[in-house]
Protein backbone atom coordinates (compact mmCIF):
# COMPACT_ATOMS: atom_id res chain seq x y z
CA UNK A 1 0.00 0.00 0.00
CA UNK A 2 1.86 3.57 -0.92
CA UNK A 3 2.28 5.74 1.49
CA UNK A 4 -0.80 8.25 -0.09
CA UNK A 5 -3.06 5.11 -0.23
CA UNK A 6 -2.70 4.70 3.79
CA UNK A 7 -2.92 8.32 4.29
CA UNK A 8 -6.17 8.12 2.91
CA UNK A 9 -7.26 5.37 4.58
CA UNK A 10 -6.37 7.04 7.70
CA UNK A 11 -8.33 10.03 6.86
CA UNK A 12 -11.35 7.68 5.97
CA UNK A 13 -11.30 5.69 9.17
CA UNK A 14 -10.85 9.46 11.22
CA UNK A 15 -14.09 10.47 9.81
CA UNK A 16 -15.95 7.09 10.04
CA UNK A 17 -15.23 7.35 13.90
CA UNK A 18 -16.27 11.50 14.01
CA UNK A 19 -19.38 10.61 12.32
CA UNK A 20 -20.66 7.15 13.83
CA UNK A 21 -23.72 7.87 15.84
CA UNK A 22 -23.25 7.28 19.47
CA UNK A 23 -24.79 4.77 22.12
CA UNK A 24 -27.36 6.10 24.28
CA UNK A 25 -27.51 5.30 27.79
CA UNK A 26 -31.22 4.94 26.86
CA UNK A 27 -30.90 2.58 24.49
CA UNK A 28 -29.95 2.66 20.61
CA UNK A 29 -32.38 5.30 19.11
CA UNK A 30 -31.93 6.95 16.16
CA UNK A 31 -31.68 10.90 17.61
CA UNK A 32 -34.07 11.88 15.27
CA UNK A 33 -35.81 15.24 17.21
CA UNK A 34 -37.48 18.19 15.90
CA UNK A 35 -38.74 21.10 16.71
CA UNK A 36 -42.36 21.85 17.74
CA UNK A 37 -45.21 24.06 19.49
CA UNK A 38 -46.62 23.51 22.38
CA UNK A 39 -49.76 24.15 20.61
CA UNK A 40 -49.17 21.73 18.18
CA UNK A 41 -48.57 18.78 20.27
CA UNK A 42 -51.03 19.22 23.23
CA UNK A 43 -54.18 20.93 23.86
CA UNK A 44 -54.25 24.09 26.29
CA UNK A 45 -57.60 25.04 28.12
CA UNK A 46 -58.18 27.91 31.13
CA UNK A 47 -60.02 27.00 33.36
CA UNK A 48 -63.68 28.28 34.68
CA UNK A 49 -64.16 31.91 35.22
CA UNK A 50 -65.63 33.46 38.19
CA UNK A 51 -69.05 33.76 36.05
CA UNK A 52 -68.66 30.18 35.99
CA UNK A 53 -67.53 29.04 39.63
CA UNK A 54 -68.16 31.17 42.02
CA UNK A 55 -66.86 31.07 45.83
CA UNK A 56 -70.21 30.20 47.30
CA UNK A 57 -70.55 26.91 45.47
CA UNK A 58 -68.07 25.68 47.37
CA UNK A 59 -68.65 23.00 49.63
CA UNK A 60 -67.40 20.94 52.44
CA UNK A 61 -67.51 17.61 50.96
CA UNK A 62 -66.97 17.19 47.04
CA UNK A 63 -64.73 17.42 44.33
CA UNK A 64 -61.41 18.97 44.73
CA UNK A 65 -60.51 21.96 42.68
CA UNK A 66 -57.00 22.45 41.91
CA UNK A 67 -55.49 26.51 42.25
CA UNK A 68 -52.40 27.66 41.67
CA UNK A 69 -50.98 27.77 45.10
CA UNK A 70 -51.49 24.03 45.45
CA UNK A 71 -48.39 23.44 43.09
CA UNK A 72 -46.02 26.32 43.65
CA UNK A 73 -43.34 23.83 44.53
CA UNK A 74 -44.34 21.64 41.48
CA UNK A 75 -46.02 19.05 43.48
CA UNK A 76 -49.59 18.51 44.02
CA UNK A 77 -51.16 17.44 46.93
CA UNK A 78 -52.31 13.69 46.89
CA UNK A 79 -55.19 14.56 49.32
CA UNK A 80 -58.53 17.09 49.23
CA UNK A 81 -58.25 17.92 52.57
CA UNK A 82 -57.87 21.38 52.61
CA UNK A 83 -58.73 22.28 48.90
CA UNK A 84 -61.95 23.92 47.72
CA UNK A 85 -64.55 21.48 46.30
CA UNK A 86 -67.89 21.13 44.21
CA UNK A 87 -70.66 19.26 44.83
CA UNK A 88 -71.80 16.47 42.27
CA UNK A 89 -73.96 18.81 40.17
CA UNK A 90 -71.49 21.37 40.09
CA UNK A 91 -68.92 18.57 39.52
CA UNK A 92 -71.47 17.53 36.13
CA UNK A 93 -71.74 21.08 34.87
CA UNK A 94 -68.23 21.72 34.72
CA UNK A 95 -66.91 18.14 33.73
CA UNK A 96 -65.11 20.51 30.58
CA UNK A 97 -62.54 21.25 33.35
CA UNK A 98 -61.63 17.91 34.92
CA UNK A 99 -58.29 16.49 34.69
CA UNK A 100 -56.88 13.51 33.62
CA UNK A 101 -54.23 11.32 34.75
CA UNK A 102 -51.05 12.65 32.13
CA UNK A 103 -52.60 16.28 31.94
CA UNK A 104 -49.80 19.05 32.82
CA UNK A 105 -51.10 22.50 34.67
CA UNK A 106 -49.72 26.08 34.69
CA UNK A 107 -50.18 28.68 37.00
CA UNK A 108 -52.09 31.81 34.77
CA UNK A 109 -50.48 34.36 36.85
CA UNK A 110 -48.09 34.57 39.50
CA UNK A 111 -45.29 31.78 38.82
CA UNK A 112 -46.39 31.32 35.16
CA UNK A 113 -42.90 29.17 34.65
CA UNK A 114 -44.06 26.21 37.31
CA UNK A 115 -45.98 23.14 35.57
CA UNK A 116 -47.28 20.10 37.80
CA UNK A 117 -48.16 16.53 36.17
CA UNK A 118 -51.51 15.28 37.34
CA UNK A 119 -50.70 11.57 38.66
CA UNK A 120 -53.63 8.99 39.66
CA UNK A 121 -54.15 11.04 42.76
CA UNK A 122 -55.75 14.16 40.76
CA UNK A 123 -57.21 12.74 38.14
CA UNK A 124 -61.04 13.30 37.65
CA UNK A 125 -60.51 16.42 39.65
CA UNK A 126 -61.10 20.31 38.52
CA UNK A 127 -58.86 23.23 38.27
CA UNK A 128 -60.12 26.98 38.37
CA UNK A 129 -59.82 29.83 36.63
CA UNK A 130 -56.31 30.97 37.61
CA UNK A 131 -54.84 27.58 35.70
CA UNK A 132 -53.94 26.03 32.24
CA UNK A 133 -54.24 22.61 31.27
CA UNK A 134 -51.98 20.95 28.79
CA UNK A 135 -53.58 18.15 27.70
CA UNK A 136 -50.60 16.48 25.45
CA UNK A 137 -51.67 14.31 22.40
CA UNK A 138 -51.81 10.78 22.61
CA UNK A 139 -48.40 10.00 20.98
CA UNK A 140 -46.89 12.24 23.43
CA UNK A 141 -45.01 11.02 26.78
CA UNK A 142 -46.48 13.19 29.29
CA UNK A 143 -43.98 12.67 31.78
CA UNK A 144 -41.16 13.54 29.08
CA UNK A 145 -42.91 16.97 28.18
CA UNK A 146 -43.66 17.83 31.68
CA UNK A 147 -39.86 16.99 32.47
CA UNK A 148 -38.65 19.34 28.86
CA UNK A 149 -41.16 22.03 30.36
CA UNK A 150 -39.03 22.19 33.24
CA UNK A 151 -35.99 23.03 31.87
CA UNK A 152 -34.48 26.59 32.47
CA UNK A 153 -34.62 27.50 28.68
CA UNK A 154 -38.10 27.04 28.34
CA UNK A 155 -38.86 28.42 31.62
CA UNK A 156 -37.32 31.82 30.98
CA UNK A 157 -38.93 31.85 27.48
CA UNK A 158 -41.92 31.56 29.34
CA UNK A 159 -41.23 34.08 31.71
CA UNK A 160 -39.76 36.56 28.78
CA UNK A 161 -43.11 36.56 27.07
CA UNK A 162 -45.44 36.49 29.93
CA UNK A 163 -47.67 39.85 30.87
CA UNK A 164 -47.99 42.61 32.98
CA UNK A 165 -45.98 44.75 35.10
CA UNK A 166 -46.74 43.79 38.69
CA UNK A 167 -48.03 40.36 38.49
CA UNK A 168 -47.27 38.26 35.16
CA UNK A 169 -49.63 36.47 33.71
CA UNK A 170 -49.68 34.04 30.54
CA UNK A 171 -53.01 32.59 28.36
CA UNK A 172 -53.45 30.06 26.05
CA UNK A 173 -51.86 31.77 22.93
CA UNK A 174 -49.00 32.38 24.65
CA UNK A 175 -48.02 28.96 25.83
CA UNK A 176 -49.02 28.11 22.25
CA UNK A 177 -46.30 29.02 20.88
CA UNK A 178 -43.63 27.62 22.95
CA UNK A 179 -41.04 26.22 21.25
CA UNK A 180 -39.49 22.78 22.26
CA UNK A 181 -37.50 19.83 20.84
CA UNK A 182 -38.71 16.43 20.96
CA UNK A 183 -37.67 12.89 19.43
CA UNK A 184 -40.15 11.89 17.07
CA UNK A 185 -40.23 8.41 18.72
CA UNK A 186 -42.70 7.73 21.54
CA UNK A 187 -40.56 5.08 23.10
CA UNK A 188 -37.64 7.42 23.29
CA UNK A 189 -39.64 10.25 25.51
CA UNK A 190 -40.94 7.27 27.57
CA UNK A 191 -37.38 6.34 28.32
CA UNK A 192 -36.16 10.26 28.86
CA UNK A 193 -39.04 11.19 30.90
CA UNK A 194 -38.80 7.61 32.87
CA UNK A 195 -35.28 8.20 33.66
CA UNK A 196 -35.82 11.88 35.14
CA UNK A 197 -39.14 10.56 36.95
CA UNK A 198 -37.03 8.25 38.98
CA UNK A 199 -34.25 10.97 39.81
CA UNK A 200 -37.47 12.81 40.84
CA UNK A 201 -38.71 10.22 42.87
CA UNK A 202 -34.81 9.72 44.64
CA UNK A 203 -34.67 12.96 45.85
CA UNK A 204 -38.15 13.37 47.23
CA UNK A 205 -37.17 10.05 49.16
CA UNK A 206 -34.09 10.98 50.74
CA UNK A 207 -35.88 14.69 51.42
CA UNK A 208 -37.99 12.50 53.68
CA UNK A 209 -35.79 10.24 55.10
CA UNK A 210 -34.12 14.09 56.05
CA UNK A 211 -37.10 14.72 57.68
CA UNK A 212 -38.05 11.87 59.73
CA UNK A 213 -34.43 11.99 61.16
CA UNK A 214 -34.66 15.24 62.01
CA UNK A 215 -38.19 14.73 63.83
CA UNK A 216 -36.68 11.67 65.88
CA UNK A 217 -33.35 13.47 66.49
CA UNK A 218 -35.27 16.58 68.32
CA UNK A 219 -37.39 14.52 70.21
CA UNK A 220 -35.02 11.93 70.93
CA UNK A 221 -32.44 14.68 72.37
CA UNK A 222 -35.52 16.78 74.50
CA UNK A 223 -36.65 13.08 75.73
CA UNK A 224 -32.69 11.99 76.76
CA UNK A 225 -31.92 15.28 78.44
CA UNK A 226 -35.29 16.41 80.54
CA UNK A 227 -36.59 12.41 81.70
CA UNK A 228 -33.45 10.57 82.13
CA UNK A 229 -33.79 8.46 85.73
CA UNK A 230 -29.93 7.87 85.95
CA UNK A 231 -27.66 9.81 87.90
CA UNK A 232 -27.49 13.30 86.72
CA UNK A 233 -26.91 16.34 88.37
CA UNK A 234 -28.59 20.07 87.90
CA UNK A 235 -26.06 23.15 88.47
CA UNK A 236 -26.39 26.79 87.72
CA UNK A 237 -25.03 27.95 84.16
CA UNK A 238 -21.69 29.86 86.00
CA UNK A 239 -20.72 26.96 88.10
CA UNK A 240 -20.58 24.45 85.57
CA UNK A 241 -18.47 27.42 83.24
CA UNK A 242 -16.03 29.96 83.33
CA UNK A 243 -16.93 32.73 81.10
CA UNK A 244 -13.81 35.07 80.94
CA UNK A 245 -12.35 34.12 78.24
CA UNK A 246 -12.44 37.29 75.35
CA UNK A 247 -13.82 37.18 72.60
CA UNK A 248 -12.52 39.70 69.59
CA UNK A 249 -14.50 41.93 67.16
CA UNK A 250 -13.12 41.03 63.43
CA UNK A 251 -15.78 41.31 61.06
CA UNK A 252 -16.33 38.63 58.05
CA UNK A 253 -14.28 41.41 55.92
CA UNK A 254 -11.30 41.40 58.08
CA UNK A 255 -10.63 37.62 57.89
CA UNK A 256 -9.79 35.29 54.83
CA UNK A 257 -9.74 31.95 53.83
CA UNK A 258 -6.87 32.23 52.30
CA UNK A 259 -4.47 33.66 54.80
CA UNK A 260 -3.42 33.56 58.35
CA UNK A 261 -2.68 30.96 60.48
CA UNK A 262 -4.95 32.19 63.32
CA UNK A 263 -8.31 30.80 62.64
CA UNK A 264 -11.34 32.85 64.25
CA UNK A 265 -15.19 31.13 64.68
CA UNK A 266 -17.71 33.60 63.41
CA UNK A 267 -21.17 33.98 64.73
CA UNK A 268 -22.63 33.80 61.41
CA UNK A 269 -21.15 30.57 61.04
CA UNK A 270 -21.69 29.23 64.15
CA UNK A 271 -25.08 29.87 63.61
CA UNK A 272 -25.60 28.12 60.14
CA UNK A 273 -22.57 26.50 59.23
CA UNK A 274 -21.21 24.55 61.85
CA UNK A 275 -22.30 21.60 63.86
CA UNK A 276 -23.29 21.12 67.29
CA UNK A 277 -19.48 20.24 67.64
CA UNK A 278 -16.55 21.92 65.29
CA UNK A 279 -13.99 20.18 63.96
CA UNK A 280 -10.98 22.38 63.21
CA UNK A 281 -9.46 20.22 61.54
CA UNK A 282 -11.59 19.08 59.04
CA UNK A 283 -14.17 21.99 59.05
CA UNK A 284 -14.07 25.09 57.16
CA UNK A 285 -12.79 28.25 59.21
CA UNK A 286 -11.57 31.49 58.57
CA UNK A 287 -8.28 33.33 59.20
CA UNK A 288 -7.06 36.44 60.55
CA UNK A 289 -4.39 37.81 57.85
CA UNK A 290 -0.85 38.95 58.98
CA UNK A 291 -1.77 37.96 62.56
CA UNK A 292 0.53 35.20 64.84
CA UNK A 293 -0.51 32.85 68.01
CA UNK A 294 1.54 35.21 70.31
CA UNK A 295 -1.12 38.08 69.03
CA UNK A 296 -4.11 36.23 71.01
CA UNK A 297 -2.42 35.11 74.51
CA UNK A 298 -5.15 34.32 76.53
CA UNK A 299 -7.88 34.11 74.09
CA UNK A 300 -6.72 30.72 72.37
CA UNK A 301 -9.52 28.31 73.04
CA UNK A 302 -9.07 24.50 74.19
CA UNK A 303 -10.42 21.09 73.22
CA UNK A 304 -13.84 21.40 74.44
CA UNK A 305 -14.95 24.92 75.13
CA UNK A 306 -17.79 25.67 73.44
CA UNK A 307 -18.86 28.76 71.69
CA UNK A 308 -22.27 30.76 71.66
CA UNK A 309 -23.54 33.18 69.18
CA UNK A 310 -25.14 35.80 71.20
CA UNK A 311 -26.56 37.93 68.56
CA UNK A 312 -29.34 37.02 65.65
CA UNK A 313 -31.94 38.08 63.84
CA UNK A 314 -34.48 35.30 65.15
CA UNK A 315 -34.35 32.94 68.35
CA UNK A 316 -31.53 31.19 66.76
CA UNK A 317 -29.79 33.36 69.21
CA UNK A 318 -27.81 30.93 71.50
CA UNK A 319 -26.76 28.70 69.28
CA UNK A 320 -23.52 26.71 70.44
CA UNK A 321 -20.95 25.01 68.98
CA UNK A 322 -18.10 22.55 70.95
CA UNK A 323 -14.53 23.11 70.04
CA UNK A 324 -12.64 19.54 68.52
CA UNK A 325 -9.86 17.93 67.64
CA UNK A 326 -7.62 21.15 68.14
CA UNK A 327 -4.15 19.11 67.69
CA UNK A 328 -2.25 22.27 68.48
CA UNK A 329 -4.27 24.89 66.35
CA UNK A 330 -4.60 28.26 67.35
CA UNK A 331 -8.20 29.22 67.18
CA UNK A 332 -9.82 32.33 68.92
CA UNK A 333 -13.80 33.37 68.84
CA UNK A 334 -15.12 36.02 66.97
CA UNK A 335 -17.79 38.58 66.74
CA UNK A 336 -20.60 38.48 68.70
CA UNK A 337 -20.25 35.05 70.62
CA UNK A 338 -19.07 33.82 74.01
CA UNK A 339 -16.86 31.57 75.15
CA UNK A 340 -17.72 29.08 77.56
CA UNK A 341 -14.70 26.74 79.25
CA UNK A 342 -15.96 23.59 81.46
CA UNK A 343 -14.68 24.12 85.08
CA UNK A 344 -14.58 20.19 85.14
CA UNK A 345 -13.60 17.98 82.28
CA UNK A 346 -16.60 16.37 80.20
CA UNK A 347 -16.98 14.38 77.27
CA UNK A 348 -16.17 16.19 73.63
CA UNK A 349 -19.34 16.42 72.39
CA UNK A 350 -21.97 16.18 75.14
CA UNK A 351 -22.13 20.29 75.92
CA UNK A 352 -22.48 21.07 72.41
CA UNK A 353 -25.51 18.84 71.85
CA UNK A 354 -27.02 19.85 75.29
CA UNK A 355 -26.89 23.24 74.79
CA UNK A 356 -28.56 23.13 71.36
CA UNK A 357 -31.61 20.78 72.81
CA UNK A 358 -34.93 22.08 72.87
CA UNK A 359 -34.46 21.17 76.74
CA UNK A 360 -31.73 24.13 77.45
CA UNK A 361 -33.07 26.55 74.70
CA UNK A 362 -36.42 27.19 76.09
CA UNK A 363 -34.43 28.76 79.22
CA UNK A 364 -32.57 31.10 76.58
CA UNK A 365 -36.20 32.50 75.27
CA UNK A 366 -37.62 34.48 77.83
CA UNK A 367 -33.33 35.99 77.83
CA UNK A 368 -33.54 37.51 75.00
CA UNK A 369 -33.71 41.18 74.00
CA UNK A 370 -34.03 43.08 71.42
CA UNK A 371 -36.83 43.73 68.43
CA UNK A 372 -35.14 43.22 65.23
CA UNK A 373 -32.15 41.78 66.40
CA UNK A 374 -32.41 39.03 69.31
CA UNK A 375 -28.99 38.71 72.19
CA UNK A 376 -28.20 37.77 75.17
CA UNK A 377 -25.93 39.09 77.66
CA UNK A 378 -24.04 37.37 79.73
CA UNK A 379 -25.21 37.96 82.89
CA UNK A 380 -28.76 36.98 81.03
CA UNK A 381 -27.24 33.10 80.47
CA UNK A 382 -25.83 32.95 83.81
CA UNK A 383 -29.37 32.37 84.69
CA UNK A 384 -29.84 29.55 83.17
CA UNK A 385 -29.10 26.00 84.81
CA UNK A 386 -26.87 22.77 82.84
CA UNK A 387 -27.52 19.14 82.73
CA UNK A 388 -25.49 16.52 82.27
CA UNK A 389 -24.54 12.56 83.75
CA UNK A 390 -22.28 12.43 86.54
CA UNK A 391 -20.30 9.50 84.79
CA UNK A 392 -18.20 11.00 81.67
CA UNK A 393 -18.61 7.46 80.72
CA UNK A 394 -22.35 7.72 79.95
CA UNK A 395 -21.81 11.73 78.56
CA UNK A 396 -19.62 10.30 76.20
CA UNK A 397 -22.13 7.56 74.91
CA UNK A 398 -24.86 10.47 74.58
CA UNK A 399 -22.47 12.27 72.47
CA UNK A 400 -21.42 9.53 70.48
CA UNK A 401 -24.89 8.62 69.75
CA UNK A 402 -25.59 11.96 68.42
CA UNK A 403 -22.86 12.55 66.45
CA UNK A 404 -23.28 9.17 64.57
CA UNK A 405 -27.36 10.21 63.99
CA UNK A 406 -26.11 14.19 62.96
CA UNK A 407 -23.75 12.52 60.62
CA UNK A 408 -26.71 9.87 59.26
CA UNK A 409 -28.78 13.17 58.85
CA UNK A 410 -26.26 15.18 56.96
CA UNK A 411 -25.66 12.38 54.15
CA UNK A 412 -29.49 12.41 53.57
CA UNK A 413 -29.47 16.30 53.38
CA UNK A 414 -26.34 16.40 50.87
CA UNK A 415 -27.85 13.24 49.13
CA UNK A 416 -30.84 15.17 47.12
CA UNK A 417 -28.65 17.81 46.62
CA UNK A 418 -26.51 15.52 44.63
CA UNK A 419 -28.96 13.90 42.55
CA UNK A 420 -30.45 17.48 41.69
CA UNK A 421 -27.27 18.64 40.21
CA UNK A 422 -27.22 15.14 38.23
CA UNK A 423 -30.62 15.81 36.88
CA UNK A 424 -29.70 19.04 35.73
CA UNK A 425 -26.56 18.51 34.28
CA UNK A 426 -28.42 15.77 32.18
CA UNK A 427 -31.14 18.27 31.45
CA UNK A 428 -28.79 20.69 30.21
CA UNK A 429 -26.52 17.97 28.35
CA UNK A 430 -28.83 15.37 26.90
CA UNK A 431 -32.26 17.50 26.58
CA UNK A 432 -31.07 20.79 25.28
CA UNK A 433 -27.07 20.18 23.56
CA UNK A 434 -27.21 16.36 22.83
CA UNK A 435 -28.84 16.46 19.36
CA UNK A 436 -27.36 19.50 18.19
CA UNK A 437 -23.89 19.27 19.08
CA UNK A 438 -21.02 17.72 17.20
CA UNK A 439 -20.99 13.65 17.09
CA UNK A 440 -17.90 13.27 19.36
CA UNK A 441 -19.44 16.09 21.61
CA UNK A 442 -23.03 13.89 21.90
CA UNK A 443 -20.68 10.61 22.15
CA UNK A 444 -19.29 11.87 25.03
CA UNK A 445 -22.37 13.74 26.53
CA UNK A 446 -24.39 10.13 25.97
CA UNK A 447 -21.69 8.16 27.70
CA UNK A 448 -22.45 10.12 31.04
CA UNK A 449 -24.63 7.19 31.14
CA UNK A 450 -26.35 4.80 33.86
CA UNK A 451 -23.78 2.77 34.19
CA UNK A 452 -21.07 5.24 35.44
CA UNK A 453 -23.56 7.38 37.25
CA UNK A 454 -22.23 6.19 40.19
CA UNK A 455 -18.92 7.18 39.39
CA UNK A 456 -19.89 10.41 38.54
CA UNK A 457 -21.65 10.94 41.50
CA UNK A 458 -18.93 10.67 43.99
CA UNK A 459 -17.45 13.45 42.14
CA UNK A 460 -20.52 15.58 42.18
CA UNK A 461 -20.89 14.54 46.23
CA UNK A 462 -17.00 15.80 46.51
CA UNK A 463 -17.93 18.86 44.73
CA UNK A 464 -21.19 19.76 46.41
CA UNK A 465 -19.87 18.70 50.24
CA UNK A 466 -16.94 21.02 49.14
CA UNK A 467 -18.85 23.88 48.62
CA UNK A 468 -21.68 23.44 51.68
CA UNK A 469 -19.31 22.63 54.04
CA UNK A 470 -19.61 20.83 57.50
CA UNK A 471 -22.81 21.36 58.54
CA UNK A 472 -24.87 20.96 61.12
CA UNK A 473 -28.51 19.70 61.90
CA UNK A 474 -29.81 21.54 64.75
CA UNK A 475 -30.69 25.16 64.44
CA UNK A 476 -31.31 25.76 60.62
CA UNK A 477 -32.73 28.45 58.84
CA UNK A 478 -34.41 26.54 56.57
CA UNK A 479 -36.19 23.02 57.16
CA UNK A 480 -34.32 19.73 56.43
Amino acid sequence: MSAITAKASRKMKKYAVLTREPRCFLGSFDFSWEQRKLGDISEIKTGPFGSTLHADDYVSDGIPIITTEHFKTGALPRSKNGLPQVSDADYKRLTSYTLNDGDIVFSRVGSVDINALITPFQSNWLFSGRVLRVRPRTDISSQFLHTRLETESIKSDIRARAVGQTMPSINTEILKITPLVLPTSAAEQEQIGSYFAAIDNLITLHQRKCALLFSSFQALISMMFTTSTFSWEQRKFDEVFDCTVPNNTLSRAELSYDEGTVLNVHYGDVLIKYGSVLDVQKDDIPRIPHRCREDFNGALLQDGDVIIADTAEDETTGKACEIGNLQGSAIVSGLHTMVCRPRNRMALGYLGYYLNSNAYHHQLLPLMQGIKVLSLSRSNIQKTSVSYPSAVKEQQLIASYFIQLDNLITLHQRQPIVYAVIHSIRKANLVERQYFAPPMVRKFLCSLSANNLQYYSKGINAIVMQALGKTGVLWRRTAP
